[in-house]
């Protein structure tokens, strides 16, 4: 026996509880000469005899067995070995150790040695991911060199990297809550594993045979009183799986910051238009490709997150092409949103602020889709990308038009507009252009039945109301989501909303990074201008907010001479007097209207009464 524990001092790797040891040695001495005196009466010594009197009140069998127990167990306290005893994995439920997948980064109010495995575990891999950085950094051109062409990309050491940790609460308390309250409903189930995410933490469940799922997303209210949390989510079933998950909103929510996911490998390699969603209630990032939606319609009321997602998708592109391989126009009706990205040498015009300027983009846009298609026709290729495989020295960059705010169109060009956007949804995908289309509003009027057919990438944050979530998703679920960029994405691959906590990059990143590009790329425009126009390959070039006037379209119909003469026949002008002369309709006749009162034809509206005509007979130059 001092053979053993001479062994086990000497080879010890742990820390170890010397009294324990010796107790071990000592019960092991003891039950061995006990076991010698039952077996052989009178050689274990007296201290034998004394434990040999086991064999007077249980028998001779028993004793022995009983002493044979106490051996191998002080054996075991001597050696300081654990006794493990393997079960058969079941189904988990919520007596046994509840698995939980945590979010990189995060921490579980459960015991104290799960906060030190996960706090360790989220210093390592952040350690990982600044070196990721520093890589990065130290090599701003490899995302793809071939297309830069002296094109100087801003370092990813501009944008913060930090990873921060939600506080989900008591997981156990809450599971057990979570299947008391559906017990007290008739509804048995299973509890599953637990997924914590920046912003809500899953709780998976899996109902008894013959549950209707109806009777669970029913009980949403009395799961968020027992929980005392509001808004919880109730996902039936989860995609892939035959569980149900309850999300249930976390007591300190994390920043999913955009620098830590752009030092993911799948952020560059997810191509030129790929760009950072965020981090799904797994806490897995999530990349997305604007190439194969390939147009998007963001909804969100104020103060959901809307335009930072904006910013992180343009920061993103920004990071990863040059002018030669991506061009933006971009629509701010309210005007300070995008106006940080003026001068930038990516801008196709300066930051389109007026809704009539806006029209005129559109339909530049479809005149240069048209263009487009001629020369992929002539060249015999079917998309762009092919294309630009075959002219690699001069390739045609895509084109990205972003809209800050629809609504705002729609309500001063409603008919107009939603055409411009149907038709370039339908057919500029071959062509590289693509729609990023907002809104604050996303009421029938605005996102229009034409414009969710033909955009079926869409993404809602939080909206206010039921109705509202139907009309972009065609499902409710948003008017429950917490603002703060939690949102719910669907797209041509995915039906089913996926819920998604968005990249978050503040104002000053967002400065930094489009100073940086400024600053370093002085001379790169003029050389891609040069590129451009020389060879005629694209005309993309800088369109000056004066150049968009001749897509204004004052000058587009053909029967503004014909309006002309009728009115001043007539001595008077209105709506209704060139419907019935021209056979026209409301709109088209009230915009004739507007022609000739901004040349001076015909004077302004006073009520129902006639305009006045100013010009006394035709001319060949009307207004002129």
């Amino acid at each position: 026996i001092f053979l053993v524990l001479a062994g086990v001092f000497l080879t010890s790797e742990r820390q170890r509880i010397y009294q324990i040891t010796f107790l071990g040695a000592g019960l092991f001495t003891l039950a061995g000469l006990g076991l010698i005196d039952i077996i052989f009466p009178d050689r274990g010594g007296w201290v034998g005899r004394i434990v040999g009197f086991l064999e007077i009140p249980f028998g001779y069998t028993a004793s022995i067995i009983i002493v044979i127990i106490v051996i191998i167990i002080s054996f075991l306290v001597t050696l300081n070995l654990p006794i493990k005893i393997k079960k058969p994995q079941k189904a988990l439920e919520v007596t046994e150790p509840l698995k939980v997948s945590e979010v990189v980064g995060s921490s579980v109010s459960v015991a104290e040695p799960t906060q030190t495995k996960a706090e360790s575990k989220a210093e390592e891999i952040q350690e990982k991911i600044q070196e990721k950085i520093a890589r990065f950094s130290n090599r701003p051109k490899t995302v793809a060199l071939k297309t830069l062409k002296g094109y100087v990309a801003p370092p990813l050491g501009l944008l913060r990297s930090s990873i921060e940790k939600p506080t989900a609460g008591d997981l156990r308390a809450n599971a057990n809550i979570i299947k008391r309250t559906l017990e007290s409903f008739g509804i048995p189930v299973e509890m599953g594993e637990i997924n914590i995410g920046p912003k809500v933490t899953r709780y998976t469940l899996k109902p008894a045979e013959g549950i209707k799922l109806s009777r669970i997303t029913a009980l949403n209210q009395d799961l968020s009183l027992a929980l005392a949390s509001h808004p919880i989510r109730i996902e039936a079933p989860i995609p892939g799986k035959s569980l149900v998950g309850i999300e249930v909103p976390n007591k300190a929510s994390a920043l999913v910051r955009l620098g830590s996911l752009m030092a993911y490998p799948e952020f560059s390699s997810a191509g030129l238009l790929g760009f950072v969603l965020g981090r799904d209630v797994n806490g897995e990032p999530i990349f997305t490709d604007i190439d194969k939606m390939p147009h998007m319609l963001i909804a969100g009321s104020t103060g959901s997150g809307k335009s930072i997602m904006i910013h992180s998708l343009l920061i993103s592109l920004l990071y990863k092409n040059s002018p030669a391989t991506l061009r933006l126009i971009l629509i701010d009706p309210k005007r300070v949103e995008l106006s940080i990205y003026n001068n930038l040498p990516h801008l196709v015009s300066p930051v389109i602020t007026e809704s009539k300027k806006a029209l005129a983009v559109f339909r530049w846009a479809i005149e240069e889709m048209e263009r487009r298609y001629e020369l992929l026709l002539q060249a015999g290729s079917r998309d762009i990308q092919s294309y630009n495989k075959k002219y690699p020295e001069e390739p045609l960059p895509y084109i990205l038009i972003v809209v800050d705010e629809l609504a705002d169109l729609m309500f001063s060009y409603g008919r107009d507009v939603e055409g411009s956007v149907v038709r370039l949804a339908q057919m500029a995908r071959a062509t590289g252009l693509h729609l990023i289309l907002s809104t604050q509003r996303p009421s029938v009027e605005v996102v229009t039945g034409l414009i969710k057919a033909n955009i079926t990438c869409r993404v809602a944050l939080q909206l206010p109301s039921q109705v509202d979530s139907r009309t972009v998703l065609d499902s409710a679920g948003a008017e429950k989501l917490l603002g703060g960029g939690d949102m719910l994405f669907v797209s041509s691959e995915s039906s089913k909303p996926k819920r998604i906590q968005g990249a978050y990059i503040p104002e000053e990143e967002v400065r930094k990074v489009t100073d940086f590009i400024r600053e370093n790329n002085k001379d790169f425009w003029e050389q891609g201008e040069q590129l451009v126009f020389e060879n005629g390959v694209s005309p993309v070039g800088p369109i000056s907010e004066d150049g968009l006037d001749k897509y204004s379209g004052d000058e587009e119909d053909e029967l503004y001479e014909e309006a002309v003469r009728v009115v001043s026949e007539a001595k008077k002008a209105s709506a209704s007097l060139l419907q019935r002369r021209l056979k026209v309709g409301y709109a088209r006749a009230a915009r004739l209207l507007d022609i000739m009162e901004a040349r001076g034809v015909v004077g302004p509206g006073e009520g129902a009464k006639p305009r006045e005509v100013f010009i006394k007979e035709t001319t060949n130059n009307y207004g002129g």
